[in-house]
């Protein structure tokens, strides 16, 4: 059984469908039906803006790539490097501030959005 099984038909008048498609791009989504469903119910889309977070996810990749060169070499040479180590402690450090300041975010916006729900 589908999760979404009660379904409203609503009709738009042309321009109002290109405004649609033109928030729904907006706010990166795809799928309008989710789209119009969050609209109806919450009233907003929150569109993250994160440059941190988006530092995260490159420093993620170059941590897992770097982990798996690393890997790679201690299998071939029988030996792991002090500096490759440092490195990727460094990484791993600055990885887990810039996810401490995403979550920061998060929860500042889930308390603002509680206070208005009040």
């Amino acid at each position: 059984m589908k999760e979404y099984s009660k379904g409203i038909y609503v009709k738009f008048k042309p321009e109002e469908v290109e405004i649609l498609h033109d928030r729904m791009k907006e706010a990166g989504v795809q799928n309008m039906s989710a789209y119009i469903r969050k609209m109806a119910l919450n009233g907003y889309v929150i569109i993250p803006e994160w440059p941190d977070l988006n530092r995260l996810i490159s420093l993620h990749t170059r941590i897992s790539n770097n982990l798996n060169q690393y890997a790679k070499k201690a299998n071939e040479t029988g030996k792991l490097y002090e500096e490759d180590i440092a490195e990727i402690k460094k990484m791993n450090n600055e990885q887990t501030e810039l996810l401490k300041k995403a979550l920061e975010v998060v929860i500042h916006l889930y308390e603002e959005d509680s206070k208005k729900r009040k």
